[in-house]
């Protein structure tokens, strides 16, 4: 990765650190059987997919700090709203936003993730030799309660989340505001993701080390090609 060591290392989270246990179709179907509406997985991960892809990812310059978490939720609000119309059931739900908040809020506890191991090892490593860890990620602020959730949080000294820096990869500003957190130069900096776009050409321009993670079954929700 590098000839020489880091002062800090940076990861991506969602497809690099954890993932989603069963996908988010079958999630999505699990909390809708509680709200009385049955739905098909598979239908509801596609239209997840598309609607993910095409929505920008979560970032809110110029808002009050106070008003981003109800930005956030309205914007995964969107997405959930798209995915069950094109799966042709959103006329069943009673009280949509009911179904929706409890949605939301079970993604922030552990149960829908999965953590993937070889990624754990290599972080409790370098944790254990000292070198600084911190998270860059296109999520929302929920991933805090994830990080405590999973136990990850005592890994990393810093966590830089899109919706609450007011830019999201592979915007140069995320990257910015991630690396000041450390005092650190993107020379000194190492960048682990998932993504090519958004986490290895991105960390690479600003200048600092890359190195992508290429799985057998490549994470599905991705705006990139």
């Amino acid at each position: 990765m590098m000839a020489t060591q880091p002062k800090v290392i940076f990861f991506d989270a969602v497809g690099t650190l954890f993932g989603v246990q069963d996908g988010v179709g079958a999630t999505y179907a699990k909390i809708a059987q509680r709200h009385g509406v049955t739905a098909d997985p598979e239908r509801l991960e596609q239209g997840f997919r598309q609607s993910f892809k095409r929505k920008p990812a979560p970032a809110f310059p110029n808002i009050d700090a106070e008003l981003i978490p109800k930005q956030e939720f309205l914007w995964w609000e969107a997405i959930a709203q798209e995915t069950f119309t094109a799966a042709g059931v959103i006329e069943q739900f009673l009280d949509f936003r009911a179904f929706f908040t409890d949605l939301y809020q079970h993604f922030a506890t552990a149960e829908p993730w999965f953590i993937f191991s070889e990624t754990l090892a290599s972080v409790q490593t370098w944790h254990a030799q000292g070198i600084e860890l911190g998270l860059i990620s296109n999520f929302d602020s929920r991933l805090l309660q994830v990080l405590d959730a999973l136990e990850l949080a005592p890994y990393f000294q810093s966590v830089t989340i899109s919706s609450l820096t007011g830019a999201a990869k592979p915007d140069p500003k995320i990257f910015q505001t991630a690396l000041a957190k450390h005092r650190c130069q993107p020379e000194e900096a190492l960048h682990i993701g998932d993504s090519r776009l958004e986490d290895y050409e991105a960390a690479k321009r600003l200048g600092m080390q890359a190195h992508l993670i290429e799985r057998d079954q490549p994470f599905p929700y991705s705006r990139q090609p």
